[in-house]
């Protein structure tokens, strides 16, 4: 007699990481939207995009811890959707002008962060070790995403709110700041580790 074993569903289309494959598709779709820096239609479309993006960020995080869905496929896939949609979209806004001068040092600051915290994990992954994401992180991570979600409306946002471009640089300005504070965090942290691994 054969026994019928019903199939189990693959974790890699629960609806958690359903979320993050979302976010990676946003990715592509923001940038080819912001070719067309001076077309208010686009630009408002690249928001609405690029705001559902960072939505699902928080999304697919609750998703997962509430209903169990949690995964290594979606552990390994969520900062790296986080990261390029935070990166991509930071190169676009420099290419068309919408950050420029002194505000690319802001730009370079977080991009040169992520790519340390990412360096800094991935070496501390084969040490079996944790890096737990702070609060202030969170913040970080909030700030930046409205800053870039205000830039990315640029000039058409700066015809429904004056002074938007602004708003949206010193938001950029205050991320930058909570990056550099939570990149030491990180790499003080992770280099207690690296000296207790020499020892």
């Amino acid at each position: 007699m054969n026994v019928v074993v019903p199939r189990r569903r693959s974790k890699a289309l629960n609806l958690a990481n359903l979320l993050t494959y979302g976010r990676l598709v946003a990715v592509p779709v923001v940038v080819a939207l912001l070719f067309w820096p001076q077309d208010d239609t686009a630009r408002w479309i690249a928001v609405a995009v690029f705001v559902a993006a960072a939505i699902t960020d928080y999304l697919d995080g609750y998703v997962a811890r509430t209903y169990a869905q949690s995964s290594a496929l979606g552990r390994m896939l969520d900062p790296i959707a986080d990261k390029l949609l935070v990166a991509a979209s930071l190169l676009m806004l420099c290419a068309d002008g919408t950050i420029r001068g002194w505000s690319l040092w802001a730009a370079i600051v977080i991009l040169c962060r992520e790519i340390l915290v990412s360096g800094l994990r991935e070496y501390l992954a084969e040490l079996k070790v944790g890096v737990p994401v702070s609060r202030v992180a969170k913040w970080k991570t909030a700030v930046q995403l409205v800053a870039l979600g205000v830039l990315i409306a640029g000039p058409a946002g700066e015809r429904v709110l004056p002074g938007n471009g602004t708003l949206g640089l010193v938001l950029l300005w205050l991320a930058a700041a909570l990056t550099l504070y939570t990149g030491y965090d990180y790499m003080r942290s992770g280099i207690r580790h690296v000296i207790d691994d020499e020892r």
